[in-house]
């Protein structure tokens, strides 16, 4: 059995690796609906939502500036995958949801990818599969945090 310091290397090797094999499973599932992979990232976070969102709501969730938010809004609206819809409270902004058959036409592109990444997932016990989810929730934290202070420059 290694002791802490080696396991410690080990994980954060391992999550190199896998932060690196994400992007190219990332890019590459991209360009296999015809997105950009940040487009994609978003369609996942969209999905995730209880309901519509705004603009600025994808802003917040992406960690882009508005503007390229409602460039991204633009792209998955010509591409088909969300629609803008009048916010039923302010009639004078925009909500931002998948059109109904944006999850169907994911899940189809998902269908080897998810049967791959499932059998891995099914190789955990209920208790191990327990720490992944509380590690990768507490990660995708410390990830958000830490865009955002890469995001406010130098010595900030």
């Amino acid at each position: 059995m290694p002791n802490r310091p080696e396991l410690l290397a080990r994980v954060i090797a391992e999550s190199r690796r896998h932060y690196a094999a994400y992007t190219l499973f990332n890019q590459a599932m991209a360009d296999r609906v015809g997105l950009h992979p940040t487009d994609m990232q978003c369609l996942a976070l969209l999905d995730l939502e209880p309901g519509p969102v705004t603009t600025g709501d994808i802003a917040r969730l992406t960690g882009l500036a508005s503007g390229s938010a409602s460039r991204l809004v633009d792209r998955l609206e010509k591409a088909g995958f969300v629609e803008r819809r009048s916010d039923p409270e302010d009639r004078r902004r925009a909500l931002v949801a998948l059109v109904p058959d944006a999850g169907e036409r994911l899940a189809r592109a998902w269908e080897a990818p998810g049967t791959a990444f499932g059998a891995v997932l099914e190789s955990y016990g209920d208790e191990q599969l327990e720490v992944i989810a509380d590690y990768l929730r507490r990660a995708a934290e410390v990830g958000r945090d830490q865009a955002r202070h890469l995001g406010a420059g130098p010595g900030r």
